[in-house]
């Protein structure tokens, strides 16, 4: 039976690499449906919106989606594309893997860890009090009451922090630990400064890891994290954090392993799972068939998981890791020099991958 898919060519870029994508997926023999649906600069030109509500309701209906990168249009009023997704179809896990293949130019000689990231809450649920507001006022004379003077040219970022939304992240954590063969969890935080905020994520993470005794758990301060990261990487496997900190450490593990366009990205929630890139759409790069693809491709890889089709998932994985590994038929960015003229384009790297896929 096929698979239903939502999918989304996105702007600038995105339909190159998410051409690519589709090819990459069919080839692997698994079945799809493709329900097709624009998002981002060239709908909202069309249509007065970046977003329509037909692609929300494909997603909400098959459940399933994987979208090319998208621009959010300068000074229109409209919210980014990912952040409204994750808000309409509470997409609180955000799983980003970062892996290091074989062939990529990088400082590390072995990198492979999953950041888990919380996707609702944190400093990133938009509670925010504009400096000179009468709303701003009134709470500074709150916290003055309660012995918290904040100075009256302060602009105020509350940080909410959940058992609710810190339970179900950790959870996502040891459940793909579980199903991906995983040994270890490490939550990620600051409590011994935020105690009532990154205390209570620290506080429901090791109440959770209780109940999966067969996954090793641990936790670490976040700069420290930072820092045993980039000199000890090969210490860490799946890091469960808060949605600031997943923002940051996220990029940091792309930058570990070759950048962006190496970067693949899931958002899992209760009703629905989007697959994308971690990157932007490149629009000066649009039409040009010249950016790598590997990003979106492994975001496709996420997805054959997802569905349960892991045969596929792991041959994917392996031909693109094989292709890099080569180097000869890889996009500039993955060349040893920028300019090398023997790169080849968005869809020559997708043949190549179909190519070693057999």
């Amino acid at each position: 039976m096929a698979h239903r898919v939502t999918f989304i060519p996105g702007d600038g870029t995105g339909p190159e690499i998410a051409e690519a994508t589709r090819r990459v997926l069919e080839a692997t023999g698994v079945e799809f449906e493709w329900d097709e649906n624009p998002a981002g600069e060239d709908v909202y030109a069309e249509e007065g919106t970046p977003f329509p509500d037909r692609t929300l309701e494909s997603i909400k209906r098959n459940g399933v989606g994987i979208k090319g990168p998208t621009t959010t249009p300068v000074g229109s009023g409209f919210r980014s594309i990912n952040v409204q997704l994750r808000k309409e179809l509470d997409l609180y896990a955000c799983i980003r893997p970062c892996k290091l293949y074989e062939g990529v130019r990088s400082h590390f000689d072995r990198v492979d860890i999953v950041i888990v990231r919380e996707n609702t809450e944190d400093l990133y649920a938009g509670i925010e009090f504009e400096r000179g507001t009468k709303e701003n006022a009134e709470l500074r004379e709150f916290l003055a009451d309660h012995d918290a003077a904040v100075r009256d040219d302060a602009g105020i970022s509350v940080k909410p922090i959940s058992v609710f939304g810190s339970e179900r992240i950790v959870e996502a954590a040891f459940d793909y630990a579980k199903r991906n063969g995983r040994r270890r969890v490490t939550a990620a935080h600051k409590a011994n400064i935020m105690k009532f905020s990154d205390g209570l994520f620290l506080e429901t993470a090791r109440s959770v890891a209780e109940r999966h005794p067969e996954i090793e758990f641990e936790d670490r301060i976040i700069d420290n994290l930072c820092n045993q990261l980039v000199s000890r990487p090969e210490e860490y496997d799946v890091i469960a954090l808060p949605n600031l900190y997943g923002d940051i450490v996220s990029d940091l593990g792309a930058g570990m392993i070759g950048g962006l366009g190496l970067a693949p990205g899931a958002n899992i929630g209760t009703e629905a799972a989007m697959f994308e890139a971690t990157h932007g759409s490149a629009p000066k790069y649009k039409g040009q068939n010249k950016v790598n693809p590997t990003a979106l491709m492994l975001s496709g890889v996420l997805m054959l998981r997802h569905l349960d089709e892991r045969e596929a998932a792991d041959r994917t994985e392996n031909a693109i890791a094989e292709v890099i590994r080569k180097g000869e038929k890889v996009t500039y960015d993955l060349k040893p020099t920028r300019d090398d003229p023997t790169a080849v384009g968005t869809s020559e790297f997708a043949d190549a991958v179909i190519e070693e896929m057999g």
